[in-house]
């Protein structure tokens, strides 16, 4: 199997997977593992991949060019489009059957998050499988991809000892968080939403409570039911609901 791991920090990465079992696992050839750094796919002169978000917030957030072009040169150097996963607080929680179905898998790329998160119209082109590690913030993605890149490399023939070895063990507002773009405002014929382009604060804070709302009740309704939901919250969720059904 072969692994790739979109990363600011390879470094980091390396140092992790050059140790221990996944360490002499790849050293024998049982799993190749990657960590190809973002930044070799910019082409700002000072390597900068991140930039404010529109409508103002705190933090920056990852532009959508070089994540394109970085997953893209893989696609070419393997020669076919391998799953691609996002590791972010909004994906489905990694459980061991998942962990199971990807070492199925012959190739993999792992897409790591930072700062405040990607472009949001980058997920939209590359439509990865959005996965979480836990209902907790971690500072980068690349923490989430070692560990999936080690449940899965374990599973691997001849990486443990045998299979007993994995067969036998175990396994804060509550709402997700709104769409997150940044510079250029139109990329690959996708625009940013034009109220995060208004300069009206209250306007772009009702948008992006909205947004969190709709994206919570979509993808982790159960998170509602620990959310303080202002009156409002619950009209919205209720004209929601009532449309798609």
């Amino acid at each position: 199997m072969r692994i790739d791991i979109m990363t600011l920090f390879p470094e980091m990465c390396n140092a992790y997977l050059g140790e221990s079992i996944i360490g002499r696992a790849r050293a024998a050839g049982k799993v190749e593992i990657n960590a190809v750094d973002i930044r070799d796919y910019t082409e700002d002169k000072h390597r900068r991949v991140d930039d404010k978000p529109y409508g103002g917030g705190m933090g920056m957030v990852l532009q959508a060019e070089p994540i394109w072009r970085c997953y893209n040169s893989i696609c070419e150097n393997m020669g076919k489009k391998p799953r691609l996963l996002y590791m972010t607080p909004q994906g489905k929680t990694l459980t061991q059957d998942k962990v199971k179905e990807l070492a199925k898998e012959e190739n993999i790329v792992i897409l790591c998050g930072h700062y405040e998160g990607v472009d949001e119209r980058v997920v939209e082109a590359l439509e990865p499988e959005e996965i979480s590690v836990g209902d907790y913030v971690l500072t980068g993605g690349e923490l989430p991809a070692l560990i999936l890149a080690d449940s899965i490399s374990r599973m691997l023939d001849g990486v443990l000892s045998g299979e007993e070895c994995y067969t036998e063990e175990s396994h804060y507002n509550s709402l997700l968080e709104y769409p997150q773009y940044t510079h250029p405002s139109e990329w690959r014929g996708r625009e940013v939403p034009e109220v995060l382009l208004s300069g009206h604060h209250e306007n772009v804070e009702r948008w992006r409570r909205e947004q969190s709302l709709k994206r919570t009740a979509e993808r982790r309704p159960d998170m509602l039911e620990k959310a303080e939901l202002t009156d409002k919250d619950k009209i919205y969720l209720s004209d929601l609901d009532s449309t798609t059904r």
